[in-house]
């Protein structure tokens, strides 16, 4: 597992950032009894905020006993927020609620205060003539910041729990995973046209195949282009990081300049694993939006569907502007090492809206969301995916076939396609998909719909 990919999978359990929290807990617990065993602090303080040893102790048991039970509210709220996760929007959300920072320090805060309360319980004693500063004050505190925790984790669930919030929360997540890749990537791209002319032909290649079935998750690319600059060699991939490969499917292709190479040291610096993951695919940050989106059409939730779709449009044109980067990757010789297996924006749009288009079974309400999506697009983005973005939007009207509208329904959805298709350049085609809404509408009112542009 690579160090990227470990990190990542350490974020995304819950043991890793309470553990820190025990292990600061116990040097607190060490310092607390530093001061009222070794340096006595109880000399230097008022005598009323000491405590007597068995006095200490009772009330360090009642702490134990009500960090304990916060503690165990906590993790039933928190099963019981996976669980309506995992039901009423997508069992991919446990990850991102788990692997948020917020969920993870209150997690920490309540294993910290059981551990240090109860490691003070142990060293106290029984005895009355015993005055003690320190461990009173200091784990009076601790329980009252375990108290504010709860409430904060309380609020915290609510809000994750959201609409807004967790489609927003999420393609937040897919926008910080592209800016990792693009930020990899950069150093390795050059303003170069390549003929796919110059390029040797596979005959001539070898191919690296997979020792294992499942998904591409990571692909180490600096030390990929390291390794072909020091061999000499030209590498292609032959499949997209988070597809799922079967063993004995080719992964890799190379071309040698006249020295033999061994296949393992690249094999070795890309990960294949039994789930998909969103260290470096961009495809996966989708499919979990839209899949909200459809699971919100199962509990007649449209609000859902529409803050998704908005989410789904705004990182559609995060990944239109970054998927029109050249799949060729140079060295510091400006020489062709790597050539990467990157689908264009027309198979990331197909792959945000074509499922909700789906499973939307010609809903009006949604078709008219997604196009205005689809216009709004039109207006931000380079016209290289124009063309895509109309052809979108015309196969999306075709499928009204042998289905009735509302006349206000067909208005709306006209209005918008007339937008659209004034940004793209495509007013003829347009004229055609008049005709034909109009062929689906009962009552027509020809002089509200905008026949021209």
């Amino acid at each position: 597992m690579s160090r990227r990919q470990r990190k990542s999978e350490l974020k995304s359990t819950l043991w890793f950032m309470p553990f820190w929290y025990i292990i600061g807990a116990a040097g607190l617990s060490v310092f607390t009894f530093y001061l009222d065993y070794v340096v006595d602090v109880s000399l230097y303080l008022p005598a009323a905020i000491g405590f007597s040893g068995q006095t200490l102790q009772v009330l360090l048991s009642a702490l134990v006993g009500g960090v304990l039970t916060l503690s165990a509210f906590t993790i039933n709220s928190l099963l019981v927020a996976l669980t309506t996760f995992s039901g009423q929007f997508s069992s991919k959300m446990l990850v991102n609620f788990v692997s948020d920072r917020a969920t993870q320090h209150v997690l920490g805060i309540f294993n910290g205060s059981f551990i240090y309360v109860l490691l003070n319980f142990l060293y106290v004693t029984h005895e009355e003539e015993e005055f003690i500063v320190a461990t009173p004050v200091l784990s009076i505190l601790t329980a009252i910041t375990a108290a504010v925790t709860f409430i904060y984790f309380i609020n915290h669930t609510t809000t994750w729990m959201q609409v807004h919030n967790i489609s927003s929360n999420m393609n937040t997540k897919s926008k910080s995973v592209q800016a990792s890749l693009e930020k990899e990537l950069t150093s390795y791209r050059l303003d170069k046209e390549v003929e796919t002319e110059s390029l040797p032909p596979d005959s001539k290649g070898k191919v690296i195949i997979t020792s294992e079935s499942g998904y591409l998750q990571v692909a180490d690319f600096t030390r990929l282009m390291k390794q072909a600059k020091s061999d000499n060699i030209l590498l292609r991939f032959n499949v997209r990081i988070g597809e799922f490969v079967v063993e004995g499917t080719p992964l890799l292709t190379y071309w040698e300049n006249g020295q033999t190479i061994n296949p393992d040291r690249y094999s070795k610096s890309v990960e294949i694993g039994v789930k998909q993951t969103e260290i470096q695919d961009l495809e996966y940050g989708l499919i979990k939006l839209a899949e909200v989106a459809i699971k919100a059409f199962g509990h007649n939730d449209p609000l859902t569907v529409t803050n998704t779709i908005h989410q789904i449009a705004d990182l559609l044109k995060s990944i239109g502007q970054s998927s029109n980067f050249s799949p060729y990757l140079f060295d510091e010789e400006e020489e062709l090492r790597i050539i990467l297996n990157q689908k264009d924006f027309r198979y990331y749009l197909h792959k945000g809206f074509a499922s909700i288009r789906e499973y939307a079974n010609q809903n009006s309400t949604v078709i008219t969301e997604l196009i205005t999506m689809v216009s709004l697009l039109s207006k931000t983005m380079d016209k290289e995916v124009h063309k895509d973005l109309w052809e979108f939007a015309r196969q999306t009207i075709l499928g009204f076939d042998n289905y009735s509208l509302y006349e206000n329904d067909c208005l709306y959805i006209l209005e918008q396609l007339a937008e659209l298709a004034k940004n793209t350049g495509n007013q003829k085609d347009y004229l055609f998909l008049l005709e034909y809404m109009l062929q689906r509408v009962s009552s027509k009112s020809a002089a509200e719909v905008p026949s021209s542009l």
